[in-house]
């Protein structure tokens, strides 16, 4: 069996759809309800193969957020690699959870991903810009992590991807 059957590019084209997602604009009164969408799914595919999405692919997954998104390079990088080292420390425990219970663990990473980006900015940038609104945003993550759960086990299982 070659390398390709195992169709790992699959995993490329939902993080480039991720990127894709999280670049996209949105108006200024809605921008607090955006979801992190390539965090999720990064976390998604580190929880489910962390033997071949690990550290060093959320790196790089951050690395190319800050390239498109014109932020500090280097920024989400470290915050990726951080979120998913969190991940990889349990990641059997987390992926035993019910949903409901993972939901939560997703709601206090992405609240870790704000806060982390607020003290970049704030040491970057020398300027602060929080909202408690922003606590809304890890609301929302939680809230679709069930969905964008599901929707990528499935993509997953159709493309044998393991």
């Amino acid at each position: 069996m070659n390398k390709f059957s195992h169709n790992y590019w699959m995993i490329w084209v939902t993080l480039f759809i991720g990127l894709l997602l999280q670049i996209m604009p949105w108006t200024s009164s809605f921008y607090m309800l955006k979801p992190h969408w390539l965090m999720l799914i990064t976390m998604y595919w580190v929880l489910a193969l962390p033997h071949r999405v690990g550290i060093w692919t959320a790196f790089l997954v951050g690395i190319i957020l800050d390239l498109f998104s014109g932020t500090v390079l280097g920024v989400h990088a470290f915050i990726f690699a951080l979120i998913a080292y969190l991940i990889l420390f349990r990641f059997q425990l987390v992926r035993n959870l019910a949903l409901w219970q993972q939901s939560f663990i997703i709601f206090g990473l992405s609240c870790c991903y704000d806060l982390m980006l607020f003290i970049f900015e704030i040491l970057i940038y020398q300027m602060i810009t929080i909202s408690p609104l922003i606590f809304l945003s890890a609301f929302i993550d939680a809230v679709i992590w069930t969905w964008l759960f599901l929707l990528l086990r499935q993509i997953r299982r159709a493309f044998a991807i393991d």
